[in-house]
């Protein structure tokens, strides 16, 4: 991506933060009165120390990892395996409140513009999650002026708004309005500045986005994106600043009925066209800011699957190439605490500030062991401004956590441990199971090749050396040449009736075994013994996501003693189902004489929750050829103690 695009989708998420993170502030002062309105601007400075404190620790990062460095990724490579999954914990946690939050924000904008809808805002929020749900599982992407325009929108609306404030403001001199005198609920001490500092912060985040997303930036990457986040680190300062200047000189307070944001712009504009403006440019904003979390809590549960540490059905790509898996979770756990929280935000940020200030924290103690350890070009430099802001980020988190326990704050923490406890066990279900189906030299049954003997077998062989056959991705798939298939009538002059499942006798059905091989193990041979033992024709498929792992995979063949024919699918987008599907249906459709049983080695568990780690792919398989005729799908099942 280029800056100029870079800068709008990368940023939405921290840039419209600036609508809920100066109210969340205003709104724990309030509760002292005047006294504790009179400590908006310390804390409001202590906040844009902590965003350039940040920011400065990001552009280390940036530099560190040009590949893109999460915070699970940083805090693994360089912490160890469970503060990673502490990481991931609040980075997830973060992206499901980044939904809710977003939401909620965006329905207060509407609302404010539009009091008549205010009691439906939990049944329209859900609604604005459903939708974010299907475009997000029909493959909608963050990219190009589409997805700029928003935020670029919103930029120019609250600039507008805090330069045309400011003008109003100079002509008076700069004389602050009286605020209405609230009724205080509580004295102004430490405890309650402290509150505030951390619910303001929320104006933090999806400061993490750019360093996620170096790769996707024009080359030099990581230097543009080190721009890109200045820039953005820029913008946030002014807008919060501003908008925090304008409160104190306009004596705006916050109320449950409109928004602070929707408060100065009525004193500024009124309630005429740019008002409207200001209140669109919010809501939509917030929108994309809701599914910049649609592109990054997928990714990371990825990761995990990748790691072992969650189910690996969230390792697979739907039909649109999008990680279907994850994106319905993120919009159910979304909704649920959107509906469990009534919509309202200022209930939300409790819990919003944990996960965020977690993974911050994380990630950057992390980059400080990376510094030290490599001792690279300017590492002091880089080691100090990581140093300074994980300490930043600590204080806020254990200021939240403290500060806003019985808040809900009890709740995200909760959640982090919960996840720590269920993706260490996850882990060590998936580290037992690959211990029981490991191979052992005496426990290697070799089937022998089942195709005929004599000059064509060599033939065969020449032609079945794992060679991949030109396939990339689900449409790329080709069947195997003739010489691979058993020999029979060339296609298409058969007898009668082959083809139509017509066959009466059992000299009649003519058999090719297809098995998946994912990985050469234990259940892996059990069912290629299987095959081979029915004396018939046999073919051993292999689907890789890319080169390497396809040249890996035939080396290990090759080392096992290329005892079968064998053919490797590429399928860079990690589907299986689509990739055999289109595979399979070339089988068929080239020797249409042939019944093609597809023979799935099948990893058996004892507890049902197990089996939720494991891919149901034989069903998919079924449901999937069922409409071919002549296939037949079978399982193979290898048990397991776990």
């Amino acid at each position: 991506m280029r800056k100029i695009v870079a800068l709008p989708v990368l940023s939405a998420d921290a840039l419209s933060s600036v609508a809920y993170g100066p109210e969340a502030l205003l709104a724990v002062l309030v509760l002292a009165g005047t006294a504790g309105l009179a400590y908006s601007a310390p804390v409001a400075g202590a906040i844009v120390f902590l965003m350039l404190a940040v920011g400065l620790s990001y552009r280390q990062t940036i530099r560190a990892y040009p590949h893109g460095g999460g915070s699970y990724i940083v805090a693994t490579d360089n912490l160890g395996r469970v503060p990673g999954l502490i990481a991931a914990a609040g980075l997830l946690t973060d992206y499901v409140l980044t939904v809710a939050v977003s939401v909620s924000s965006g329905m207060a904008a509407v609302t404010s513009a539009l009091p008549g809808l205010s009691d439906d805002v939990v049944l329209i929020g859900l609604l604005v999650i459903a939708v974010l749900l299907a475009g997000n599982l029909r493959g909608v992407k963050q990219a190009g002026a589409l997805f700029a325009a928003p935020t670029y929108a919103f930029i120019i609306a609250i600039l507008s708004l805090v330069a045309v404030g400011l003008h109003d403001a100079a002509g008076r001199g700069f004389e602050a309005a009286p605020p209405p005198a609230p009724h205080a609920v509580e004295g102004v001490g430490l405890l309650l500045v402290m509150r505030a500092f951390a619910s303001g912060s929320t104006a933090m985040t999806g400061i993490e986005a750019i360093s996620n997303a170096v790769p996707a930036f024009e080359p030099v990457s990581w230097r543009n994106a080190r721009t890109t986040l200045s820039w953005m680190i820029g913008l946030l300062v002014t807008l919060f600043a501003g908008i925090i200047a304008l409160v104190h000189l306009t004596g705006v307070v916050p109320e449950s009925r409109e928004t602070v944001l929707s408060q100065l712009a009525h004193i500024t504009f009124g309630s005429g066209g740019m008002y409207i403006f200001i209140q669109a440019a919010t809501a939509l904003v917030l929108l994309l800011a809701a599914n910049t979390a649609y592109n990054d809590f997928p990714r990371v549960l990825y990761l995990l699957a990748r790691d072992n540490h969650a189910p690996r059905i969230f390792l697979r790509l739907g039909d649109r190439l999008a990680f279907s898996n994850g994106i319905m979770l993120l919009s159910v756990a979304a909704a649920v605490v959107y509906a469990a929280f009534d919509g309202k935000t200022a209930s939300l940020i409790p819990l919003y500030a944990v996960g965020v200030f977690l993974a911050f924290t994380l990630s950057q103690c992390g980059m400080v062991v990376h510094w030290w350890r490599g001792r690279e070009r300017h590492w002091r430099k880089s080691l100090v401004f990581n140093a300074v802001g994980a300490l930043l980020s600590a204080v806020v988190f254990i200021t939240a956590g403290i500060t806003k326990f019985t808040e809900g704050a009890w709740l995200a923490l909760l959640t982090v441990a919960l996840f720590l406890l269920v993706t260490t066990r996850i882990r060590h279900h998936y580290d037992m199971v690959r211990r029981e189906v490991r191979l052992h030299s005496r426990l290697i049954e070799i089937p022998s090749r089942t195709l005929p003997t004599g000059p064509e077998s060599r033939k065969t062989r020449a032609r079945a050396d794992g060679t991949p056959d030109g396939a990339e991705g689900a449409e790329g798939a080709e069947g195997p040449s003739e010489e691979v298939l058993p020999q029979g009538e060339p296609r298409g002059k058969g007898k009668k009736g082959e083809g139509e499942e017509r066959e009466e006798t059992p000299e009649e059905i003519r058999h090719l075994s297809v098995v998946l091989v994912d990985a050469l193990h234990q259940a892996s041979m059990r069912a290629m013994a299987y095959a081979a033992s029915l004396q018939q024709p046999v073919l051993a498929l292999h689907v890789s996501p890319s080169d390497e792992d396809a040249e890996r995979f035939r080396e290990s063949w090759l080392l096992w003693g290329d005892h079968l024919p064998l053919r490797i699918v590429l399928s860079p987008y990690r589907a299986i189902v689509t990739p055999l599907i289109s595979y399979i249906e070339q089988l068929h459709h080239q020797r249409p004489d042939l019944t093609i049983t597809v023979i799935l080695p099948e990893i058996v568990v004892r507890h049902w929750w197990h089996r939720l780690l494991h891919s149901p792919l034989a069903g998919r398989l079924r449901r999937a050829l069922r409409p071919l005729p002549k296939i037949v799908v079978t399982t193979v099942p290898f048990h397991v103690d776990g």
